[in-house]
C-alpha cells in the first residue's frame, strides 16, 4: 500500500495551538497548508495556494480540512483539472456560509459548492454545531457525495470542543485512507 501524504487544511483564522490539527501536525508530522491571509480568506487565493500544494509533492494526497477548509476542497475540486492528486477528503464541521448571520469575512464564499467530489471523502458533523444546522450539514454533505459521520454534540468540532489529539478523528482518517487503497503508516498508528 502506498502512503500518502496528508494535508491539513484549517479554516478561518487558522487553528490555534490546542486544535486537533495543530496537534496531529506536531504529533504525525501532517503538513499544514499555510495561506497569506487567514483573516480576510479569498476563495481564489486559498485555491491557488492548494493546488500550489497539490503540484509541489509527489504521490497521492489525503486532505483533512476543518470548517471553511470543507469549502475550500469543494470549491478547489469544481475547478481543478488536477483532483487525481487527492485520494480523498475528511470534511471536519463544514459551516453554512449562506446563513445571514455569518461573519463578513468569510460571507464572499457563498454561493457554496455542493457538487459531488472526484475523490473518497467523510464528513464528520456535529449535533450543535453553533455554524451549520445538523440538517443542513446533513445537505451539504449529501451534495459532496460523503460518508456522513455525526459526533453527537461535539460543538464545531475544534479546540473549544475537548478533543485533544482526537484518536477518533486518526481512526477516520485511516478508514478514508483505506477506502482509497492507502495506508497512513507508522506515524499515525
Amino acid at each position: 500500500m502506498t502512503t500518502p501524504r496528508v494535508l491539513l487544511l484549517p479554516g478561518w483564522q487558522n487553528s490555534g495551538p490546542g486544535h486537533w490539527q495543530s496537534r496531529w501536525a506536531a504529533l504525525h508530522g501532517f503538513a499544514r497548508v499555510e495561506q497569506d491571509d487567514w483573516l480576510w480568506p479569498r476563495r481564489g487565493d486559498w485555491m491557488a495556494r492548494l493546488e500550489e500544494t497539490l503540484l509541489d509533492g509527489d504521490g497521492p494526497a489525503l486532505l483533512v480540512a476543518h470548517s471553511l477548509g470543507c469549502h475550500l476542497v469543494a470549491a478547489w475540486a469544481g475547478h481543478s483539472r488536477h483532483t487525481a492528486r487527492v485520494a480523498g477528503a475528511l470534511l471536519v464541521a463544514p459551516p453554512d456560509l449562506e446563513r445571514a448571520d455569518m461573519p463578513p469575512q468569510v460571507q464572499t464564499w457563498a454561493p457554496m459548492h455542493r457538487q459531488p467530489l472526484p475523490f473518497a471523502s467523510t464528513a464528520v458533523l456535529s449535533a450543535n454545531d453553533p455554524y451549520c444546522d445538523a440538517s443542513r450539514g446533513l445537505q451539504l454533505a449529501a451534495g459532496w457525495d460523503s460518508e456522513i459521520v455525526t459526533l453527537g454534540a461535539a460543538g464545531h468540532v475544534n479546540a473549544d470542543s475537548g478533543l485533544g489529539d482526537w484518536p477518533e478523528g486518526i481512526a477516520l482518517l485511516q478508514a478514508l485512507a483505506a477506502r482509497a487503497g492507502l495506508t497512513l503508516g507508522a506515524a499515525a498508528a
